[in-house]
């Protein structure tokens, strides 16, 4: 088959489907054909694609399940407004969390407390499981034996990202406003508030941001974010 040909068959299958593909799957659209098309052969396709949109409102990216076509994030501000539903915001509170997951998982919900001071909510624990940015992945074996979560593979899908090893580098994070920025979380200026989502309200100053950084920067130095198996 042409190179051209199979270009235009993966674009597509891109462009009908809502979730990633991976290689494997669109190597399986050629399956019946006489002559057989071969993985490098998409490999090669989704590259030139690629370079192709490039300059385009749209881009082909790869992400931990596979390869999408996805909108430029500087367009979201014009494509939103086709769209009734806004996309929501989240707490400080719920950024605190994700953070702590993300960069010092698996962790505990006691541990989180410990490192922010105050106690998680369940609506927060909530909110990240049903959006599939965390999962229990087994549980710690101390007294009670309290569930162990990490982040997974929507988690990396949402931010654009292929591995966990590819969050930015604490480093090069001076706060939790950066964190946010970076991942491209919109963020609700109101913390939360006692009755909304079971978190007394505290004072601003009440949450460390330099000890959560300097905390999950010790505990990052010790721990090899790529050891985590997603499944």
């Amino acid at each position: 088959m042409a190179p051209d040909q199979i270009k235009k068959i993966l674009e597509a299958a891109l462009m009908a489907v809502d979730k990633p593909l991976t290689v494997a799957h669109l190597h399986a659209l050629f399956a019946n054909e006489e002559e057989p098309v071969e993985r490098d052969q998409v490999k090669e396709a989704l590259t030139t694609l690629q370079s192709e949109y490039d300059d385009r409102g749209v881009s082909i990216v790869e992400v931990a399940s596979g390869f999408r076509v996805q909108i430029d994030q500087e367009l979201s501000p014009w494509i939103s407004l086709l769209f009734e539903e806004r996309a929501p915001k989240y707490t400080r509170a719920l950024l605190e969390t994700l953070a702590l997951v993300a960069y010092r998982q698996p962790i505990t919900r006691s541990e989180i407390e410990e490192v922010r001071g105050v106690a998680v909510s369940t609506n927060i624990i909530k909110t990240l499981l049903e959006r599939e940015w965390v999962r229990v992945v087994g549980h710690k074996e101390v007294p009670g034996r309290p569930a162990m979560y990490a982040t997974t593979k929507e988690f990396l899908d949402y931010f654009n990202l292929r591995r966990i090893d590819e969050l930015p580098p604490l480093s090069e994070l001076k706060d939790l406003d950066s964190i946010a920025k970076e991942a491209g979380l919109p963020v609700d200026p109101v913390e939360d508030v006692e009755g909304e989502s079971g978190e007394s309200e505290i004072p601003e100053d009440a949450v460390d941001e330099e000890l959560i950084s300097q905390e999950l920067s010790e505990d990052g130095d010790q721990r090899d974010a790529g050891n985590v198996v997603l499944h």
